[in-house]
């Protein structure tokens, strides 16, 4: 699944256009690489977003189409920032 649209479909950020913002502003990073939106994220993958100071670091538990609001934090855990 593409990066800007697991950002979505988890929840991490509330609309596509802006998770394709983010990745192109080099906001977003995963395994400690920037990230392109189009990247194809994976199970295990470390995705970090970059708020200002505030770094969100999740890893991704798993890769799903479609997800609910309850489900949606399925999909990863918080882990501390590098």
């Amino acid at each position: 699944m593409r990066l800007d649209k697991y950002l979505k479909v988890s929840r991490l950020i509330k609309r596509r256009t802006v998770a394709n913002e983010a990745c192109d502003g080099g906001r977003v990073t995963v395994n400690g690489k920037v990230a392109r939106a189009s990247y194809d994220v994976k199970v295990g993958d470390v995705i970090a977003l970059h708020f200002g100071e505030r770094v969100l670091a999740v890893e991704v538990l798993d890769v799903s189409e479609t997800a609910g609001k309850s489900e949606a934090t399925l999909l990863y855990r918080e882990v501390n920032a590098q």
